[in-house]
């Protein structure tokens, strides 16, 4: 499978886009401004978190607009529109951490069995997508960390879709694709 190939400093600076998205969000910044080298078609995720626990995810798993676009505005959907949580308030900043995961292009998983499925998968590296009749949902890499055991991990990921957690049906679709990811405070001035 084809990798992302940025560089730590351009992870960095993706990373530096989704914070001032946030902190502009609260006007404690100016308006962000996308990088000439940030606007080629990308799709990310991008993941917030306080002390430790999941305040907010959203992403894309296909390049609908430029990289840097697609970072701000997901940073932004994850403080207001992620519908698992309340709108992130202000007096949350202070210790909230946000996360960019980088997707490559997915790549369909062609298998007939589920453990065909378990066998193929690459717990800590793959994200997996599945979808059947228009349900769909993913689990980003990192999730391998609470769920490191596939079959573990692909019943989360049906139940996540609203499928059932066991069952198998040759209308179900697997994907795969892999990330870069970086991660930091939000570093809030003021």
């Amino acid at each position: 499978m084809e990798a992302t190939s940025f560089t730590d400093d351009e992870l960095e600076q993706m990373l530096t886009l989704s914070r001032e998205s946030l902190l502009s969000s609260f006007d404690l910044c100016s308006k962000p401004q996308v990088p000439e080298w940030l606007e080629a078609p990308g799709c990310c995720f991008v993941t917030l978190s306080r002390q430790g626990r999941l305040r907010g995810c959203i992403g894309t798993l296909e390049p609908i607009r430029s990289l840097g676009r697609d970072l701000i505005e997901n940073a932004r959907n994850s403080a207001y529109s992620d519908p698992r949580f309340s709108s992130l308030e202000r007096d949350e900043l202070g210790d909230l951490e946000v996360e960019v995961s980088v997707l490559t292009p997915s790549r369909q998983i062609s298998v007939d069995t589920e453990a065909e499925l378990l066998a193929e998968l690459q717990p800590g590296v793959d994200g997996v997508i599945v979808e059947e009749d228009g349900c769909r949902a993913t689990f980003l890499p990192t999730v391998w960390e609470q769920l490191p055991e596939p079959q573990e991990f692909i019943a989360a990921l049906r139940t996540k879709a609203g499928l059932s957690p066991f069952a198998w049906s040759d209308r179900m679709r697997w994907y795969r694709y892999e990330t870069q990811h970086v991660k930091g405070r939000l570093l809030v001035n003021g």
